[in-house]
């Protein structure tokens, strides 16, 4: 006697991350948290978005927790790998969210609009991907312009430059992002709305 195959496709797990498209479609249902500095965040972002920094993350998880127990979360950067790494910050501490795979760039490539504060500045902030590439690659011909024509102990420079970038991608962390992210240029406008207002609205919903 021959048994009926089961031919029904076992259901697929639960999505980590959303294309553009698909999060447009869905943008009236998730909360939207760009992990970029304020200055970046500024210069455009997935409409609804919130600023909570990254390195201001481990502060807002409280209010991120009960933003998801609202509905779903979606964490947006400019690539997606800050965002992916929030990602899995939220995830140790039990919350569950989506990752906006290719980031706000992504996003602007696909026709999407982006919003922007009142009051942001005109010239648009680097993004930190571009701000991190300028200032190793300038450390690292400093470096080795110094060594060459000053002492060689300045290429000790170039050598640490590299070796941070080699631990940054086998951790998955920027050191020289964090930094940068304090110069007042990333801060965003004086205008703008706090992280404490930005927590408070994720608490209240």
């Amino acid at each position: 006697m021959n048994t009926p195959s089961s031919s029904t496709p076992s259901p697929s797990p639960n999505p980590s991350s959303l294309d553009a498209d698909q999060a447009r479609a869905r943008l009236a249902e998730l909360t939207v948290v760009d992990v970029r500095t304020p200055g970046e965040y500024a210069s455009g972002h997935v409409p609804g978005a919130l600023n909570v920094p990254l390195d201001q993350l481990g502060r807002a998880v409280p209010a991120l927790q009960e933003a998801a127990g609202r509905g779903e979360l979606l964490v947006v950067c400019q690539s997606g790998a800050r965002s992916e790494n929030a990602c899995a910050q939220l995830s140790a501490h039990g919350v569950r969210a989506l990752n906006l795979a290719g980031g706000t760039a992504g996003w602007a490539s696909r026709g999407h609009a982006l919003a922007r504060p009142e009051g942001a500045p005109a010239r648009a902030t680097w993004a930190m991907e571009r701000q991190v590439r300028l200032v190793a690659g300038s450390l690292v011909l400093i470096g080795l312009g110094l060594g060459a024509f000053a002492h060689p102990a300045w290429q000790l420079l170039s050598a640490g430059v590299a070796g941070g970038l080699v631990f940054s991608a086998l951790t998955n962390t920027c050191g020289m992002a964090v930094v940068l992210g304090r110069l007042p240029y990333n801060r965003g406008p004086a205008a703008g709305p706090g992280l404490d207002a930005t927590l408070e609205r994720l608490s209240r919903g």
